[in-house]
């Protein structure tokens, strides 16, 4: 039986979506058998660190990008919001799970009615919500999901922004001390990628794992993805892009909250003109 090495960061959310893209691999290349890699990279190791300071290109991605090179493993699950708009040479995505839930959700601990101190350390998340909570004070907050949750229960800030994806992939619907507020997509639109799991091996693998792919969910991060190389951002800059399926969302400090509907588009290359034109017009 074949096995295949699959790499990870270690947390909680990242080790479970590991699973979930075993499970969705093994529907796809039959007769395989896979053993989780746990990969600690620089993101994990430097909890001390400013993500808004120190958020560069593959702070989550580089170990795993590397134990991919060297051999240590043959396919590396990651977050689709944390990969870099370019990759490592020989590397290559080979495909994604299907989304489900993209929305962020705000965490507010359950005696506060208006939070006047949210916990987040992304630009894009306080330059929307600031329009919603112009009183409040930002302050960065590190950390694994229930770590974040313990934060704000404790009284550390008022509420935190998570995103729905990791909730629902954690089983947490509810915490103790916690009241969750889905954002809607017309309010706070969602990082690119967000919510969606990426597959990425090396170039000469890609026909092996070609078939582990969604193409719905593929559309959509190609278009999300097309518009943040388009603007030559980062995860760490205050902007987003969204689409649906039928609609896409994107906000920009330059224009505020925008979004287009696709469905009179008729290729996805009409799709990507678009994109890249409202980039343009952005930068």
């Amino acid at each position: 039986m074949d096995t295949i090495k699959v790499a990870t960061r270690g947390s909680p959310l990242a080790m479970k979506q590991a699973e979930m893209a075993c499970e969705f691999m093994s529907k796809k290349i039959p007769g395989a058998s896979f053993e989780i890699i746990e990969v600690k990279t620089s993101g994990d190791k430097r909890l001390d660190w400013s993500l808004e300071k120190f958020g560069g290109k593959g702070l989550f991605t580089k170990e795993i990008e590397e134990t991919l090179l060297s051999g240590g493993a043959d396919v590396a699950v990651h977050s689709a919001k944390d990969l870099p708009t370019s990759m490592a040479d020989g590397l290559s995505l080979s495909g994604v799970l299907p989304r489900t839930e993209s929305r962020d959700v705000m965490a507010i601990r359950g005696a506060v009615m208006v939070p006047t101190l949210i916990a987040s350390g992304s630009p894009r998340r306080r330059a929307q919500l600031k329009r919603m909570f112009p009183q409040a004070v930002w302050s960065e907050i590190r950390g694994n999901v229930e770590t974040r949750l313990k934060k704000v229960a404790s009284g550390l800030a008022d509420a935190t922004v998570l995103s729905e994806a990791g909730l629902v992939r954690l089983g947490i619907s509810e915490f103790e001390g916690i009241k969750f507020c889905p954002l809607k997509l017309d309010v706070c639109v969602p990082a690119v990628g967000q919510g969606i799991i990426a597959l990425q091996c090396r170039n000469e693998d890609l026909s092996r794992f070609a078939p582990a792919d969604d193409p719905k969910t593929s559309l959509m991060f190609r278009l999300e993805r097309c518009f943040l190389t388009s603007l030559g951002g980062g995860c760490q800059a205050a902007y987003a892009a969204n689409f649906d399926g039928e609609t896409f969302r994107y906000f920009h400090e330059a224009c505020g909250y925008k979004k287009i509907l696709f469905s009179e588009l008729r290729s996805e290359a009409e799709m990507l003109e678009k994109v890249e034109e409202i980039a343009v017009e952005l930068k």
